[in-house]
């Protein structure tokens, strides 16, 4: 029976191993929510991490990991489609038309190209890195998406994916739906415990100031207790004066459900040092469960594997349905069976 809810897609890239704390409060808990109100499909997007060079072995245990994670945080199979990229051609085959539709001028304004390229140094940046914007518009349009839940960063991306649902309808008759950004709150932005003034991030973040949910829970509660604060000892949230202390109350708050104000209060007259303590349990009592469940989907790899071949098939029954209709529109000849 085809779901009347809205249709969501998100993606994640299987080229970090653990998933860290930023990762799982800035989207991740979303998507699980999500779950529930929406049609929602999720990949891990193994053809995104090849546009900057992998090692071949590394990424397929990477994707593995990534699934088996995602799983452990909470996404249901009966509840969403979870799947590969790769094991839906139909992404690569709706990218070459959408990129036979995009113009280069609109290619070369995508800031996250400018970034990422800089980062790799901009002789060594490939056509792929240079297109998969287009590769991520093709990603939405497949699915014919209704909203696309995406961190601020990434609004460019679905203006383009918008621009380019327009033109292919405008020149070819009514084919996609044109997808909203669903900009997830920003609760949830985690900085790094040792920096606060940045975002914490695989590639910004201290190895000190960066949680991974797959550490050993002795070393994250050890970097939550060694978390910098300030000078002062009151436990206020100020992210101006005590930026430190509002992230700690802030990733205190998201992972309890309890408010910023709940939490002034509890720890009125009481030292940083009592804040750290309590937070390094809470985080403990969160990841020891998820290390158990993603640990238990590493060890059943054929369980793991079966459960995206079901999704890949319930994601493929949408995309080959959309992209016979844009090669149809498009003029291409249909093959005989």
């Amino acid at each position: 029976m085809a779901s009347t809810s809205p249709r969501v897609l998100s993606g994640i890239q299987p080229t970090a191993g653990s998933f860290h704390l930023g990762n799982y409060l800035g989207a991740v808990r979303q998507w699980v929510a999500l779950q529930e109100s929406h049609d929602a499909f999720y990949m891990v997007v193994d053809l995104h991490a090849i546009t900057v060079p992998q090692d071949p072995a590394e990424l397929r245990a990477n994707t593995r990991l990534a699934a088996a994670q995602l799983l452990a945080a909470g996404l249901d199979p009966e509840r969403c489609t979870l799947f590969v990229q790769s094991h839906v051609p139909e992404h690569a085959q709706l990218a070459w038309i959408m990129n036979c539709l995009a113009g280069f001028g609109e290619a070369s304004r995508m800031t996250q190209f400018k970034d990422k390229s800089a980062k790799h140094g901009a002789g060594n940046a490939t056509v792929g890195l240079f297109t998969y914007p287009i590769l991520q518009v093709a990603d939405i349009l497949l699915y014919q998406a209704n909203q696309v839940p995406v961190g601020e960063d990434q609004r460019q991306h679905i203006e383009l994916t918008r621009d380019l649902a327009d033109r292919f309808n405008g020149r070819f008759g009514e084919t996609f739906t044109v997808p909203e950004p669903y900009i997830l709150k920003e609760t949830a932005k985690i900085y790094d415990l040792q920096d606060p003034s940045i975002k914490m991030s695989k590639s910004a973040s201290t190895p000190k100031g960066l949680i991974n949910l797959l550490d050993d829970p002795k070393t994250t509660a050890k970097k939550v207790k060694s978390a910098v604060t300030d000078t002062d000892t009151v436990i206020k949230y100020d992210t101006e004066n005590k930026p430190g202390v509002s992230n700690l109350l802030s990733i205190y708050s998201t992972l309890t459900g309890r408010t910023i104000a709940e939490l002034e209060a509890e720890y009125e007259g009481k030292m940083y040092g009592a804040l750290k303590t309590d937070l390094a349990e809470v985080m403990v009592e969160f990841v020891t469960p998820f290390r158990t469940r993603t640990q238990q989907y590493l060890d059943d790899p054929e369980t793991l594997d079966s459960l995206l071949a079901k999704g890949a098939e319930k994601a493929r029954a949408v995309a080959a349905e959309t992209l016979a209709t844009a090669y149809d529109k498009v003029g291409l000849l249909p093959a005989k069976h």
